[in-house]
């Protein structure tokens, strides 16, 4: 194994021809798709498995399959489903921690015509029931080690499934029960009439704003991803891809695996991401590929370890911000970043194959009248796009933050086809309609994105991330990269949080430091980055910030305590502008502050 050095800068011209074979790499991989509407991604493992079975396809410190393998465990599941009379669309919960089994249960459960509903593995209670009620399952599957999640959400489910154990005894074992069926391919006779337009999964919303929704999956997406993203980076047999993502998320369960199965190449899965064994684990599975989102190289780049040797070629994933890209990327020798735009449920996506360090992607011209995306103005008051005198939405000018929308065509067999949600009204919620024409329909991504001269895109908020202040907007993402930018921050979430006596809400951050921070330099440090109504007015420290399952902030129980010091047990501050520093809040000065002594 050997270290990748930094390598010389490349030319415009070689990035410009590196992005077209890029881009005619991953047309070429999709055009075999809709010529075979019969052919799932499990047809695509049965192939490889017939073609080369003893090469290595998942591997872990579980369990580990071969291309056999992992074809032969799936046909097992596949009969278990049809000895169970499901149904064509009928849903299985799946409720397991990230292994290899993890992918061999959705294959063969959707390859007979199923719908697997991936259970997001930190849930409890009420947040788990809802997910189960609104997908209603026949059948669930809950690993061992998530008996007591379930449990908890016992009496809160609206129905009655058939519960079945994974390593236990507690029910009816599935992983004993599936050995009493065949691994062999399914004859004719067994198999489901099963399409690509068909359902296959459904993943989850974060629930960052409220509980999560169910979104539908078709197995046209799900051979969709997996081949785009292989043309994208150019994945062969001799590629290994990192896994420490979620498998419950599009991107850990179904990205960062197919594409690497697609092309006969391995996958390394991890259970969960550890920065301190990220680079082990790098070099003892010999990875070329890492899927990561954003925090995640964040959260290496803070670490001390630098390892010496690994064979990365390249690191894909969303989410990285510019101030963390240069850092991780040079610290690493990370000889390539491909970073895109995409949700699970969304119909427009970007890709940054350029390698532009803090876009996330742009659509090149010769792409352009396929590309469905569009920016417009939005009302920040009431978080809904401007309408012009003519009753149509407002396109934004260069550089002028707008929502990002995705136009919809109709018919499944569109690729920009929104599939929506198992809850219809939730749905309609997304769908914006009579946009630029009359009976037009676009996807609403709720994300606010810029766009610059040279056509690259950037992230700039979620929508209701971005908060009113002093009759400015603010963007929170926008205030936190400049809050991480300070020594001595690792971590930073910025919200806005309502102030008795003044319009709009204040920006407040929660910080997570390696130690103790100089309050007068943070607030130089801002005032040369940010306008004074950006400025975070209230700081609260802690040793971590709460995150979803896929590193996303929580944010609900922050906007609720507040600044308040009685809320919370952690050191709170106030930007006192005469002192020019943030000062500790004491009960004293939070009074003054309620009573509007002091002005803001």
């Amino acid at each position: 194994m050997t270290l990748h050095l930094p390598r010389q800068p490349k030319s415009q011209a070689d990035v410009k021809t590196g992005a077209l074979q890029d881009w005619v790499r991953a047309l070429e991989a999709m055009a075999p798709i809709a010529r075979n509407p019969e052919r799932v991604l499990s047809d695509v493992i049965a192939e490889l498995a017939q073609a080369h079975g003893s090469a290595p396809a998942l591997l872990s410190t579980r369990e580990s399959f071969t291309y056999r393998e992992l074809s032969e465990r799936a046909n097992r599941y596949g009969r278990w489903a049809l000895a169970q009379n499901l149904a064509k669309g009928d849903a299985v919960a799946l409720v397991m921690p990230n292994r290899p089994e993890y992918a061999a249960i959705w294959l063969g459960i959707t390859s007979v015509g199923g719908v697997v509903s991936l259970i997001n593995t930190n849930l409890r209670s009420g947040a788990l029931a809802h997910c189960l009620n609104i997908v209603t399952p026949k059948h669930v599957i809950v690993d061992a080690e998530l008996l007591d999640a379930l449990d908890s959400a016992n009496g809160q489910i609206e129905f009655q499934p058939k519960v079945w154990s994974h390593g236990t005894e507690v029910f009816r074992r599935i992983d004993r029960e599936i050995e009493s069926f065949s691994g062999a391919p399914l004859a004719a006779a067994e198999k489901r009439h099963v399409t690509i337009s068909d359902r296959a999964l459904h993943v989850y919303t974060s629930g960052t704003t409220g509980l999560p929704k169910a979104a539908n999956v078709s197995h046209r997406r799900l051979l969709q991803w997996s081949f785009w993203f292989a043309g994208l980076m150019n994945t062969g047999p001799d590629d290994r891809m990192y896994d420490c993502l979620p498998m419950y998320h599009s991107v850990g369960g179904v990205v960062a695996i197919g594409a690497l199965l697609a092309r006969g190449g391995s996958v390394a899965i991890r259970e969960k991401f550890s920065a301190k064994e990220f680079w082990s684990d790098i070099a003892r599975w010999d990875c070329t590929l890492f899927q990561y989102i954003g925090e995640l190289c964040r959260y290496l780049a803070n670490e001390t370890e630098v390892p010496t040797h690994h064979r990365l070629r390249i690191a894909c994933g969303n989410g990285l911000r510019a101030n963390v890209w240069e850092k991780f990327q040079q610290k690493f020798h990370i000889p390539r970043i491909l970073e895109f735009y995409a949700a699970t449920e969304a119909n427009v996506s970007l890709y940054n194959v350029e390698g532009k360090i803090g876009a996330i992607g742009k659509v090149p011209p010769f792409l352009k009248h396929r590309s469905p995306l569009a920016l417009v103005k939005l009302d920040h008051a009431h978080d809904e796009p401007v309408r012009g005198a003519d009753g149509f939405c407002i396109r934004c000018v260069m550089d002028e933050a707008g929502e990002a929308l995705g136009r919809i065509e109709e018919g499944p067999a569109h690729g920009h086809a929104f599939e929506g949600y198992t809850d219809g009204a939730a749905t309609e919620k997304k769908i914006l309609r009579d946009v630029f024409e009359r009976g037009d329909a676009w996807f609403r991504t709720g994300d606010l994105v810029r766009q610059d001269a040279g056509g690259f895109c950037y992230f700039v908020d979620r929508i209701g991330e971005t908060f009113r202040w002093k009759g400015e907007n603010v963007s929170a993402s926008e205030v936190a990269a400049a809050l991480s930018e300070f020594p001595g921050i690792l971590e930073a979430t910025v919200y806005g949080v309502p102030v008795p006596g003044a319009e709009g809400a204040a920006g407040m951050a929660e910080l997570v430091t390696d130690g103790p921070l100089d309050f007068t330099q943070l607030h130089a440090h801002l005032a040369e980055r940010l306008p004074a109504y950006a400025q975070p007015l209230f700081l609260r420290i802690q040793d971590r910030i709460a995150v979803t399952g896929t590193f996303k902030h929580q944010k609900a129980d922050l906007v609720r305590e507040s600044f308040d010091p009685a809320a919370t047990p952690d050191a709170t501050y106030f930007c006192d502008p005469n002192a020019r520093a943030y000062v500790q809040i004491d009960t004293a000065l939070f009074e003054r502050i309620q009573t509007g002594t002091i002005r803001l």
